[in-house]
């Protein structure tokens, strides 16, 4: 399909700049000739930055991108991301209105001044565009646009990809789905099958049919945009009633010098129409008008976490047509009134004061996005409350008489019992075939309607309690013990991130509701999956503490690679923590220092009000030894654990040797099939992480990269002195070469894998970074793997297809090709990471600056005059351009070095062989005596006393440089004094 693809994306009535044949001799496609039907949100935003790049090298000139969709679709999310990855220029259609009928009105767009706009830009002309004020309803001004400021401009709009505007577009981008497609899901929840989705969209979106739609086919990339707005990205609020003061607003006292900004509101509350009087306001939609512009929000979402209001950022424009959609659908205005808003802001937490005229009352509002922020700000301007955890429209119902009906009814726990042991896989990775249809008329369903999600998504369960013992007789006393016999009942679904994090924080409520303190998470799932991130976002809406199973190290086994080993753990220890955090008496957590291999230390922990709750994080973490001791079992798969797995599956499609899912499991996660993924089966809730970090621009991390000389004593003085901390790392990278990939000619980074080796520790690194500028953009995604995963790629080679094994031609096979030895210094402050890096067999040391704040990281390097040395090499590419014209090859390394790249590979394999065997006899592995040390203990050993060699010579250097300024020093107050 790629030549379809290509004729597609500069002829369908885009600019045709760019017809010649490829010249290029690169072994992989070029991205705009690979651009499937449609694609997941992080992976379209991956492309289209590829694509950019990819056209500004093929042709001269501007380029310009159209991104459009419908309302809430993530199109402007989708620009500003690309905007701060390529730094290009922004053009929002909203600015070019000139009537103010409707969000999504056709002719309230001034479609000749935006054309004329890009024309001057496109013929290297500035020009200036409009700026529109919504509160005055009118358009304010204008704003200049270099023409050569940056070669890339973008074009958002609901109309960007419209007939008068798609032949000035190179590329052309649609975005479906999002909050655009929940908005459907949620009305036809509400009105139940009366109605088709064609209806619907017919009756909400009224344009989307006949002015929106039929552009979306022409784009050239196809997103599916299945992101929905949710706790993952919360906003923290502490409310309490304000006493206005004589002198005025108490809150401009604070903020000295901060412009205050004034706003008002009229916010209405839409009962569905099958509901009645006393319906849970959870499932009625809010409608936020601000001068035209109309924002949508599904129900009273929130969480209630001692005094926080926690709620997600669910908020999104539509049109006033949309609302008149679901007036006509049956919807009824049920509650409405006016909220006038003042606020300044520090930066981190907003304060407001805003008036509610159905109350006639006055309320003090902290907002931030960190729950210890919001908390430390309220304690320094001597807010103690009370506090109101009820949101206004409780306030205004009470007023009214109406009952408070916010918590769901008790579901029947009939089918939770029969669907308890339903297996729950892995995602089963998305494979693009050969016969890809390419025609839309084609196609079953419009991709439009977001063809992903094949049924709509029902509303959220809830929780409910079993007992394990018989029911208590009417009138009996409750035994103390019974509540110790409740427990959750599974849910017999599962449920992706967003909607998984939400009701893992309504279970430990229900928990802490139905049981009391203590409540004791375990969060279990293989490597890469998203244990970690979700205990985090879990900890910081509900304010707990997160434990991970891997402070439970031994640590004379670390250094054996057994960190997929349960037996690795200290379960007596981690068993008397869990038993002394039961019984409410203080306790010690371990503290283990993974560079070093060794439990450095406690740290003590102790049940109370404040920290009631402690989750459990690991791979292990619902063994049955483990999980047994615990409230509330969480099983997380897919992240990259899955996207690795794609990337396997894909890699043999290739070449023709395509494996199951299975044969894949049985390969490369030998560990998980055997030792965790039956244990996942069990839990009360199950989560598909569907994120795609390794492709997600919320995962970027910018590099500089330099080889300019620069002291260490300069480098601090770019930190902040307070958090400083330093540390010596040495490090060995393998680059595996991809099935398929011929053995000549230069290695890319591109045709590899690679596996980094730090202090004992696998980490895989699956995509090549982007580049772009001076940056280096790489994902932030080195995740952990097992010794028997890097084993397993390199045995992809050979597996049984039959009851006997074939060997496959070593093109096929994943094989070790690279091989590159390092040792760094790193210093960091939170924000900017510097990394010194010493590679063998070349002079110069290499300095890196990284953060995930862009500017941030370019301040840093300006401030090291590094400006003029960057480089976006690899250090692949830098060790090959270093090889003797006869020695370079595709090995990418000295010839010397080949012996001990095959020396390291068979150490790996005969160490998880070793690992296999004695998970073979679980029993035997927990007590069996240490074995000989083997030629890899030699290697940490040797890694260990290079390190050590190292700090002592950075003490040394330090020492000696103290001692020489202070001698500088002195000499010079003498020389004054002297004067």
């Amino acid at each position: 399909m790629d030549d379809d693809v290509v004729q597609r994306v500069f002829q369908e009535g885009g600019r045709d700049y760019y017809q010649q044949p490829s010249t290029s001799s690169s072994s992989s496609s070029s991205i705009l000739q690979s651009l499937p039907l449609h694609v997941s949100f992080d992976h379209g935003y991956y492309l289209l930055v590829k694509s950019i790049q990819e056209l500004r090298e093929k042709k001269e000139g501007l380029v310009t991108v159209g991104i459009g969709g419908p309302s809430g679709s993530g199109k402007t999310s989708l620009a500003e991301k690309v905007a701060s990855v390529i730094g290009c220029n922004f053009v929002s259609m909203e600015n070019y209105r000139v009537g103010v009928d409707d969000g999504n009105d056709l002719d309230s767009i001034d479609f000749d001044t935006l054309a004329q706009n890009l024309q001057d830009l496109i013929n290297g002309k500035d020009t200036m565009t409009p700026v529109f004020d919504f509160q005055e309803k009118r358009r304010v001004g204008s704003k200049a646009i270099k023409s050569f400021s940056s070669g890339v401009v973008i074009v958002d709009g609901t109309y960007a990809l419209h007939a008068r505007l798609r032949s000035l577009l190179d590329i052309r981008v649609a975005v479906v789905g999002g909050v655009h497609f929940s908005l459907l899901s949620k009305v036809q929840y509400d009105i139940g099958d009366s109605c088709s989705l064609d209806y619907l969209i017919d009756s909400i979106f009224p344009l989307f049919r006949k002015h929106i739609e039929p552009d979306l086919h022409h784009a050239q990339i196809r997103i599916n945009n299945s992101f929905v707005s949710s706790f993952r990205e919360p906003i923290y609020k502490l409310k309490c009633r304000s006493e206005q003061s004589p002198n005025g607003d108490p809150s401009a006292s604070i903020f000295h010098g901060k412009e205050a900004m004034m706003d008002n509101f009229i916010e209405m509350y839409l009962r569905p129409p099958s509901a009645s009087e006393e319906a849970r306001i959870n499932d009625w939609i809010k409608v936020r008008q601000s001068g035209i512009r109309y924002y949508l929000s599904l129900g009273d979402q929130r969480i209630v976490d001692r005094h926080y209001i926690i709620r997600p950022k669910a908020e999104f424009e539509v049109g006033r047509m949309t609302l008149g959609g679901l007036l006509a659908l049956g919807y009824n205005v049920v509650v409405s009134y006016k909220r006038a808003s003042t606020s300044v802001s520090n930066g981190n937490v907003s304060v407001s004061l805003e008036t509610i005229d159905s109350l006639g009352e006055t309320y003090m509002v902290l907002r931030g996005t960190n729950r210890k922020t919001v908390g430390a700000e309220a304690s320094r301007m001597a807010i103690c409350g009370p506090w109101i955890t009820k949101s206004y429209l409780e306030m205004i119902l009470e007023t009214k008489g109406v009952p408070r009906i916010n918590t769901p009814p008790l579901t029947s726990n009939a089918s939770s019992t029969s669907n308890q042991e339903q297996l729950i896989a892995a995602p089963k990775p998305l494979r693009i075939t050969p016969n890809l249809v390419n025609r839309l008329e084609d196609l079953s369903q419009p991709w439009t309607r977001s063809p992903t999600k094949s049924k709509m998504e029902p509303v959220l369960a809830t929780w409910h309690f079993i007992s394990s013992d018989p029911p208590l007789a009417e009138g009996s006393v409750i035994d103390p013990s019974f509540r110790d016999s409740l427990h959750l009942a599974p849910m017999p679904d599962s449920y992706d991130l967003d909607r998984g994090l939400l009701l893992a924080v309504q279970a430990i409520q229900a928990v802490l509701e139905n049981k009391g303190l203590p409540v004791i998470v375990g969060i279990g799932g293989p490597s890469g999956s998203g244990k970690t991130s979700l205990a985090r976002k879990m900890a910081n809406i509900v304010g707990c503490e997160v434990i991970s199973l891997e402070s439970y190290y031994k640590s004379e086994q670390v250094k054996d690679f057994k960190y997929d080993e349960f037996s690795s753990l200290d379960l007596r220890l981690l068993s008397k923590n869990i038993d002394d955090i039961r019984n409410f008496r203080r306790t010690k957590v371990p503290i283990f220092d993974l560079e070093t291999g060794t439990r450095s230390g406690f740290k003590e922990l102790e049940v109370s009000e404040d920290c009631g709750v402690v989750i459990f994080e690991g791979v292990y973490a619902l063994h049955p030894d483990i999980r047994n001791s615990l409230d509330l079992w969480i099983a997380v798969v897919g992240g990259v654990h899955s996207h690795l797995i794609s990337r396997v599956q894909r890699d043999k499609s290739r070449v023709g040797c395509f494996m199951s899912q299975n044969e894949v499991m049985t390969t490369v996660f030998p560990m998980f099939q055997q030792h965790i993924e039956p244990h996942l089966v069990h839990a009360h809730l199950k989560i598909r992480n569907d994120f795609d970090p390794v492709l997600s621009p919320e995962s970027s991390l910018f590099v500089l990269k330099s080889n300019k000389q620069v002291a260490y004593q300069e480098i601090l003085r770019i930190l902040d002195p307070a958090k400083i901390c330093s540390s010596v790392q040495n490090f060995i990278d393998i680059y595996f070469r991809l099935p398929g990939i011929p053995a000549n000619g230069q290695l890319a980074e591109s045709d590899c894998i690679r596996v980094r080796i730090c202090e004992g520790r696998f980490a895989l690194l699956i995509r090549e970074p982007i580049r772009e500028g001076n940056f280096i953009i790489q994902p932030k995604v080195d995740f952990d793997i097992s010794i028997c995963t890097v084993a397993g790629l390199l045995n992809l080679g050979t597996y049984r297809a039959s009851a006997s094994a074939h060997e496959v031609p070593a093109i096929f096979k994943y094989k070790a090709v690279a091989y590159i030895e390092a040792s760094a210094y790193i210093y960091q402050d939170g924000k900017i990471l510097v990394e010194v890096d010493h590679i063998q067999d070349v002079s110069n040391p290499y300095l890196q600056i990284k953060g995930v704040d862009k500017e941030a990281v370019a301040a840093a390097g300006s401030t090291l005059k590094l400006d003029g040395s960057y480089t976006t090499k690899s250090y692949l590419q830098i060790i090959q351009e270093r090889l003797p014209v006869l020695e370079r090859s595709s090995s990418g390394i000295h010839t010397q070095q080949a012996a001990r790249l095959q020396e390291l590979v068979q150490l790996i394999q005969s160490q998880c062989n070793i690992v296999m065997e004695k998970q073979g006899s679980s029993s035997a592995s927990e007590s069996s005596p240490s074995r000989e040390a083997s030629p890899l203990d030699g290697i940490i050993e040797d890694m260990q006393s290079r390190i050590k060699r190292l700090e002592r010579w950075h003490t040394i250097n330090t020492v000696l440089w103290t001692f020489f300024m202070s001698a500088f020093v002195g000499y010079s107050l003498y020389q004054r004094k002297h004067k």
